[in-house]
């Protein structure tokens, strides 16, 4: 965050809880995503078009491996209620959900944690709150599969299998691999690390 939203942030957070102020900087910062998580306030500027192409092309994935035949919907940019802090939210890159989301709406157009079946973040400024606060969030929310395209290390992380509030299964994925996600109501995906991390298919 620069020094200048620091500032804005900070003397936002004085006149207004921080939920205020989250909605506050969503109406002054349009297309930058403003996030609760952990009680710490967060805002993103507009990712760049691989970041953008890469979810594109995950969404073709599922679609094309029939997720609304299983009752899944693909989705980018909905809220995720979560259960770490009184206003705590994020709202991840991609989602796989429940067919009947719409249904389980909490607040702050933020969806309860039960409808989401797996949680994809492509890092771009905010790499660190994915790597570290978003895990644990995610983890402590039950989501079963947490994907992390890392652009900034070069590699996927899997998360999946939480219990107690911890995943219990992590899994690094380097160039040249392919991730095998879990199935999903008979939804099979895998997906190449590098086609996650650039967005753009490879060039001969």
């Amino acid at each position: 965050m620069s020094p200048q939203k620091e500032d804005a942030v900070a003397v936002i957070q004085h006149e207004m809880t921080i939920g205020e102020a989250a909605d506050q900087l969503s109406s002054a910062l349009p297309g930058h995503r403003v996030e609760i998580l952990q009680g710490r306030l967060t805002v993103t500027p507009p990712a760049d078009g691989e970041h953008a192409l890469s979810l594109t092309w995950v969404m073709r994935k599922f679609f094309a491996a029939g997720d609304e035949e299983a009752g899944l919907c693909s989705v980018q940019g909905i809220g995720l209620w979560l259960p770490t802090g009184p206003e705590d939210y994020a709202i991840p890159d991609f989602a796989l959900v429940e067919e009947d989301f719409l249904d389980a709406k909490v607040q702050k157009n933020c969806y309860a944690p039960h409808v989401f079946r797996l949680v994809i973040e492509v890092t771009s400024s905010n790499w660190a709150d994915d790597l570290g606060p978003k895990v644990d969030s995610y983890a402590q929310a039950g989501v079963p599969v947490y994907l992390i395209a890392d652009r900034r290390h070069e590699e996927v992380l899997l998360y999946t299998r939480p219990h107690s509030g911890v995943y219990a299964s992590r899994e690094v994925f380097k160039r040249g691999m392919t991730v095998p996600l879990p199935e999903t109501r008979g939804v099979n995906v895998e997906l190449p690390v590098d086609r996650l991390l650039d967005g753009v298919p490879e060039t001969t």
